[in-house]
């Protein structure tokens, strides 16, 4: 079994040629177009955690009111906020921006070269500031992106938990020649082959050299519907909490769909009422929607999107007090349930532990009165990490809410009576989170929980494949899990 990539020349030559006829990622085209650092500079702090293709119509918006510096300025927040939307975070951007002719005014009016004084600029990290040095400027800078930072420690080149460790790394081990050109080729060979969720390494022109390091390669697309008739046909099975559908639909909600690629797909804390539903949301193609939401408005709310039509759809568990709260939707198939659920917050001060405890409670009478009958698929934000490996503080944290003793010991009796958490199933080593708080850069630095599960009754653990927690997805506090099913 191969360990690690060692021959990197090797490696980087192959990518540099496959790479060629992939789509450009957009800085690099916007400084072949212009070769401006003031483009560059701002195509860059527009680009992140923002979809390329999003990334270059609001740069070209942009830079046909404000093709430089003094006209940028002459722009209000609120002109560039609408010019740059739907970016991801586009009002913290539109501050950045309006703020950046007077911070390069202090400097000279020129944008700076060097990483230490593009750091200073608003909006910009090391990055941004790395990638504007290689690619505005052609000096020597490693630009370490997500895709960087994942593919090198796929291929235990680097053993790195944070992209900062990793840029750390590369400056010692890459060759300087390689500087560069590294991050265009591994963002472009990122988004087009070795993808965050379900890397297409059945076609990889690397598969003879890669070990694979943390890798679940997606299936095969003829597989789906077109299996031997003796085969059982293998259902992804997705779920997220995405604290807020219409923010994270401005975030490229629907084509990380298709992205994606799920069955079924369950979420948690939709936050809306099903009026305020868009079209597009409501209608993705190629699934069936259902909804239950919150009495309160703004407030908690899951939804199903699934490929095939169930036969029954339940919203809530028939106890008013809790299905006020949009928390529980139950869609029925064939041969299983899947059980879409938000449990409570325990909240500040522990105020709401009683109530989630009876919910718990009536949510487990409720799921075992299904298993009687079928299969059970329970799914969700589950806001509990039930071990210590499940959080990277565990000691400083007992007392607060999602790891106390009543919360721990309610899932300690769920499992008992007869359920089984399918993560644990493959990977029984702590470190694997699924929420970080949006504090303290907490999830740059992996300080995260694993509270979102997929659990299947006992009597069902043999129709589970393989599951997964899809850590680079991004848009919400909470990354998507993921559940193959037969």
């Amino acid at each position: 079994m191969k360990k690690e990539i060692t021959d990197i020349d090797l490696i980087l030559d192959i990518l540099a040629r496959e790479v060629a006829s992939y789509a450009v990622p957009v800085v690099d085209l916007i400084a072949v177009q212009s070769n401006d650092p003031y483009q560059v500079l701002v195509a860059t702090i527009l680009s992140a955690r923002t979809k390329d293709e999003t990334t270059a119509a609001a740069a070209a918006r942009l830079f046909k009111k404000a093709p430089d510096l003094e006209s940028l300025a002459a722009l209000a927040e609120e002109e560039i906020a609408r010019l740059i939307y739907p970016v991801g975070f586009y009002r913290s951007k539109a501050g950045y921006l309006a703020r950046l002719p007077a911070a390069v005014s202090s400097m000279g009016g020129v944008i700076p070269d060097d990483v230490d004084r593009l750091l200073q600029l608003p909006g910009v990290g090391r990055k941004t500031a790395n990638l504007v040095v290689s690619v505005a400027f052609r000096k020597p800078a490693i630009c370490v992106d997500t895709h960087v930072h994942r593919i090198m420690n796929i291929w235990g080149y680097v053993q790195t938990k944070t992209p900062l460790e990793t840029e750390m790394a590369l400056r010692q081990k890459l060759p300087q020649k390689h500087w560069l050109h590294v991050n265009s080729v591994l963002v472009a060979f990122g988004q087009g082959t070795c993808r965050p969720v379900a890397p297409h390494c059945d076609r990889c022109v690397l598969l003879p050299y890669c070990p694979q390091i943390g890798v679940t390669p997606r299936r095969v697309p003829a597989s789906r519907g077109a299996a031997p008739a003796t085969a059982q046909a293998v259902k992804k099975l997705l779920s997220w909490n995405v604290n807020g559908l219409r923010a994270v639909e401005k975030k490229g909600f629907i084509g990380l769909v298709k992205e994606l690629d799920p069955d079924i797909l369950a979420i948690q804390e939709t936050k809306l009422q099903e009026e305020q539903v868009s079209a597009e949301l409501k209608n993705i193609e190629g699934y069936h929607s259902f909804w239950h939401c919150a009495a309160r408005p703004g407030y908690s709310g899951v939804a199903v999107y699934s490929r095939v039509a169930p036969l029954n759809v339940r919203q809530g568990m028939g106890e008013p007090e809790f299905d006020a709260e949009g928390r529980l939707l139950t869609l029925e198939f064939a041969d299983f349930f899947l059980v879409n659920c938000y449990f409570p917050n325990a909240g500040e001060g522990l105020k709401r532990l009683p109530f989630k405890l009876s919910f718990n409670r009536a949510l487990l009478a409720f799921v075992q009165q299904l298993a009687a009958q079928k299969s059970v698929v329970l799914c969700g934000d589950y806001n509990v990490a039930h071990r210590e490996i499940d959080l990277k503080n565990p000691q400083s944290n007992v007392q607060n809410a999602g790891f106390t003793p009543e919360e721990r010991a309610w899932m300690d009796a769920f499992l008992e009576a007869g359920f089984v958490d399918t993560f644990r199933m493959f990977h029984q080593e702590g470190g694997h989170y699924t929420w970080w708080t949006y504090r303290v850069n907490a999830r740059a630095r992996d300080i995260g929980w694993r509270i979102d599960y997929f659990c299947v009754d006992k009597k069902s653990v043999a129709r589970v494949r393989d599951a997964a927690i899809l850590k680079d997805v991004m848009g919400s506090d909470h990354c998507p899990v993921e559940l193959d099913f037969v």
